[in-house]
C-alpha cells in the first residue's frame, strides 16, 4: 500500500490466465464506475475510472479539482500545456498517473490565439480512483478505498460469460464520395499554386444503428494490430479506437520517440495482393515523398525541445500492418534537454504531422475551409502520463465515436500535389473498415 496523508491507494496483485482485452472490456463494461478510460501499451492493458484529482482545458483556460484541496484556476494565458504541466506538479495523489484525451483543437492554440479553438474543452485528464494494469498475465489493481478495491477483484474474477456477439459490418462507400473528391481536388490545386506541400483531409460515415462500443473493441481489437487501442467514457465523449501510431512517447529518462506514418495500400486476405501492393507502396513516388516529408518535419519540431545532435531516426520506412491497411512507417527519437518535460514534448509534435499536414498552419487553414466540421478527437491523442515524467500518446484514428447520441467514423488521406481525387477517397474506405467491419450493434449479447 502506497500512504501519504489520506491520498494513499490500496493495492494488490492477483495473476491471470485470461485474455486481458476480454478483462478490460468486462472492467469497462462493469467496473465501479461509468467513467473509464481504457488504454494498451506496448503489452500492457491499463483501466482507470473515477477521479481522484480531474484537470480540463478549454479556451479559458485550465482548471484542477482534488479531493481534499480547492479548486485551482488558471485563466488563459497563451501557453495551455505550461499551464497543464503546472497544474499537474501540485497533484498531491502519490504516485499518481492521469489518463485522458486532447481534441485535435487544442492544436490551434499553439501560438497562443485561441480564436479557432472553439468552446468545447480541448483537454481533459483524470487521475482515477480505480486502475487496474495487466501485463505478463498478472495484473496490478489500485484503488482509492477497500470497497472500490474489492469492487475491482470482483470484476476480474468474473471469468467466462457469453460469446462474443457477432459484428455488422458498415458499408463506408456510400457517404460523401462527390463531397470529399470534390475537396480532395481543391486541395491539390492549392498545393500545386505553392500555398502549402501536403494536407490531411478526412471525411465522416454517419453510423445510424445504435452500437455497443464494449463489443466493438473486443472484436475490433482481435481483428487489427495496433499499436495502441482505447476505450474511452470520459466528459461526455465515448470512443473505441485501434490506433497505428503513436503521437509521442516519453520515457522517465527523457527519450522522446515519435512514429510517423504516411503512405498507405490496402492489407487483404491475400498474401500475393499484399505483396504486390507493398511493392507499390514502396515504389510509388507520391507515396515516398508523403512519407519521407512527414519525417522531416518530425525531425525538426523536435528540434527546440532536444539535447542538439540527439535527434536521429533509428528507423526508416518499414512496412507496418495495421488493421485493413499497410503503412510505410518510420520513428524520429531525441533526448529532452534539460528543463524540458513530457508537455513540451507533446505540443513540439501535437498534432501529429500524418494527421495535419506540411506547413501544419497552411494545413490548419485548409482543414478549417474544405471540412465541414470540427474534428474533435479524431486526429487528437488518448494520452496517460504520470508523476516521473513517462507520456505515452496515441494518435486517434481507426475510431469510432459517440457525443450526445450521435455514432461516426472519421478517416482522411494525406493529399499531395500528385494526389488523385479516386485514389484518395479509396484509401480513406480502407482505413475506415478497420473498424466498420467490427461494429457490434446494440443489444447484442456479450
Amino acid at each position: 500500500m502506497i500512504t501519504t496523508g489520506s491520498r494513499h491507494y490500496f493495492e494488490t496483485r492477483v495473476p491471470l490466465n485470461e485474455d486481458p482485452v476480454q478483462v478490460a472490456a468486462r472492467l469497462a463494461a462493469s467496473g465501479p464506475y461509468a467513467d473509464h478510460v481504457v488504454y494498451e501499451s506496448d503489452g500492457t492493458w491499463a483501466y482507470a475510472a473515477g477521479r481522484r484529482a480531474e484537470l480540463t482545458l478549454d479556451r479559458t483556460g485550465a482548471r484542477l479539482s482534488q479531493e481534499g484541496a480547492d479548486d485551482v484556476v488558471l485563466p488563459w494565458d497563451g501557453r495551455p500545456l505550461r499551464q497543464v504541466a503546472r497544474l499537474l506538479d501540485t497533484v498531491k495523489v502519490p504516485a499518481w498517473r492521469a489518463y485522458g484525451w486532447a481534441t485535435f483543437e487544442l492544436s490551434y492554440a499553439d501560438d497562443g490565439d485561441p480564436r479557432h479553438v472553439g468552446d468545447n474543452r480541448l483537454l481533459h485528464l483524470v487521475v482515477p480512483a480505480a486502475e487496474v494494469r495487466i501485463a505478463h498475465g498478472r495484473a496490478h489493481l489500485r484503488a482509492a478505498d477497500q470497497a472500490t478495491l474489492s469492487a475491482l477483484l470482483d470484476v476480474i474474477a468474473a471469468s467466462g460469460g457469453a460469446p462474443a456477439a457477432e459484428p455488422k459490418p458498415l458499408d463506408v462507400r456510400n457517404q460523401g464520395e462527390d463531397d470529399y473528391r470534390s475537396i480532395v481536388q481543391f486541395a491539390v490545386d492549392e498545393i500545386n499554386s505553392g500555398q502549402l506541400h501536403k494536407v490531411i483531409l478526412s471525411r465522416v460515415v454517419q453510423v445510424d444503428e445504435e452500437v455497443d462500443l464494449v463489443g466493438t473493441y473486443l472484436a475490433g481489437r482481435r481483428g487489427n494490430n495496433p499499436a495502441r487501442s482505447f476505450l474511452l467514457d470520459l466528459g461526455g465523449i465515448e470512443a473505441v479506437g485501434f490506433s497505428p501510431e503513436i503521437v509521442v512517447k516519453v520515457d522517465a529518462g527523457g527519450r522522446v520517440i515519435s512514429q510517423p506514418l504516411a503512405g498507405t495500400r490496402a492489407l487483404t486476405a491475400d498474401l500475393l495482393t499484399n505483396e504486390r501492393l507493398r511493392a507499390d507502396l514502396l515504389g510509388s513516388a507520391k507515396e515516398v515523398y508523403e512519407h519521407a516529408i512527414s519525417v522531416k518535419v518530425g525531425t525538426d519540431e523536435l528540434v527546440d525541445v532536444c539535447v542538439p545532435g540527439s535527434i536521429e531516426v533509428p528507423e526508416f520506412m518499414a512496412i507496418r500492418e495495421r488493421g485493413s491497411v499497410q503503412h510505410l512507417a518510420s520513428k524520429v527519437a531525441g533526448k529532452l534537454a534539460p528543463g524540458y518535460g513530457p508537455w513540451d514534448a507533446f505540443g513540439a509534435v501535437f498534432p501529429a504531422v500524418t494527421a495535419s499536414g506540411v506547413p501544419k498552419d497552411a494545413a490548419y487553414s485548409a482543414i478549417r475551409r474544405h471540412e465541414a466540421e470540427p474534428r474533435g478527437l479524431y486526429s487528437g491523442a488518448v494520452l496517460t502520463v504520470d508523476h516521473t515524467g513517462e507520456m505515452d500518446a496515441a494518435l486517434v484514428l481507426r475510431s469510432a465515436y459517440r457525443v450526445g447520441g450521435r455514432t461516426w467514423l472519421r478517416a482522411g488521406a494525406g493529399i499531395v500535389g500528385q494526389s488523385t481525387p479516386e485514389r484518395e477517397f479509396e484509401e480513406t474506405c480502407e482505413k475506415l473498415e478497420s473498424v466498420a467491419h467490427y461494429l457490434v450493434p446494440a443489444g447484442s449479447a456479450r
